[in-house]
């Protein structure tokens, strides 16, 4: 028994050896994680920002310079050529579209959102028959694209007449495509762009929300639209940025609803999209690469207004989006 104590016991210059290995297995462990986690963010961030950093080098770049084998990254001398040429009426015209993207972007977000929120609301605060069949209908609609239901939307703006109301009127339907009316309509009525995320993100916010605030709000005489103006819509701020800058986004990303409503007027996605045939108005050179400079200046006009948006209102949209109930 003592001389298998014997062996079990370390001299003081055993123990010491001993911590003194631990210690450095554990400092290599260490910087071995550390090198990995910056091995993967740095190829997160190679991926993310490799073609945002290629195209802002190409947009500033002199035409003569995309054949030089020296230049990689850094031009040798700035140009503004390729934005005054796509921004040409006969090219993208941007300073229209962008104004035409502004306002379906920001009235439809709106009014969207507005609406959404009623109904996220009454799904979360309010009992009736059939509201657990309703928001599984909602969820459901989250997952059907909206290049399914394009072409019948399209039939029904083309002959809009509701009930019957406007062949009553005026003796025949009326013609919706091509005004900002195709985006307005279904944002009024909740069922615009993803407008089922953004009913399942209030539902989830307003579930969260204590009775006892409604139950106070009783208490002072505050009916149930009162109590939702009064106390809901104050402590949904957050979130109520959340949606709205999702929603713009989503907005401005889609061409597929601007190319098939719209036939006079181009939001910045459709005359991007409509760009190249644009430029050949303008140069009708068959080199291939002649473009190629006004296309990455084109793309970098058509996303540098929601990447400012997303830049400055960064902080709000991460705190609304850790209150919504997206995550955890």
């Amino acid at each position: 028994m003592s001389t298998l104590l014997e062996k079990v016991v370390l001299t003081p210059e055993e123990e010491r050896k001993k911590y003194r290995n631990q210690k450095i297995a554990t400092k290599f462990a260490s910087i071995g994680y550390k090198i990995f986690r910056f091995a993967l963010l740095f190829g997160l961030c190679f991926v993310l920002l490799y073609p945002l950093l290629y195209m802002i080098s190409m947009s500033f770049r002199p035409l003569d310079q995309i054949y030089d084998p020296a230049v990689i990254w850094i031009p040798k001398s700035l140009t503004l050529q390729n934005f005054k040429d796509v921004m040409d009426p006969l090219a993208m015209d941007y300073w229209n579209s962008l104004k035409t993207s502004l306002l379906v972007n920001v009235v439809s977000s709106l009014m969207q959102v507005l609406a959404t929120c009623f109904v996220g609301y009454g799904l979360a605060r309010f009992k009736f028959r059939g509201k657990g069949l309703m928001f599984a209908l909602v969820v459901f609609s989250a997952i059907v694209p909206p290049q399914l239901t394009i072409i019948p939307m399209y039939l029904q703006y083309k002959s809009f007449d509701p009930l019957g109301i406007f062949t009553l009127i005026t003796g025949a339907p009326i013609n919706l495509l091509d005004s900002v009316w195709t985006f307005f309509l279904p944002a009024i009525l909740g069922v615009g762009l993803n407008a089922s995320l953004f009913i399942f993100i209030f539902r989830q916010f307003f579930a969260g929300l204590p009775k006892e605030l409604e139950d106070s709000a009783a208490i002072d005489g505050c009916g149930f639209f009162k109590t939702f103006i009064r106390i809901m819509i104050p402590n949904a701020g957050s979130v109520f940025l959340t949606a709205i800058i999702l929603s713009i986004v989503w907005y401005w990303n889609d061409y597929n609803l601007g190319m098939m409503f719209f036939t006079n007027h181009k939001t910045v996605m459709t005359a991007l999209v409509e760009l190249e045939a644009g430029l050949f108005k303008i140069d009708s050179s068959f080199d291939p690469y002649r473009h190629y400079t006004r296309m990455q200046a084109g793309s970098l006009l058509a996303i540098a207004p929601v990447v400012l948006m997303y830049i400055v209102l960064q902080k709000y949209f991460i705190s609304g989006v850790e209150r919504s109930g997206i995550v955890g």
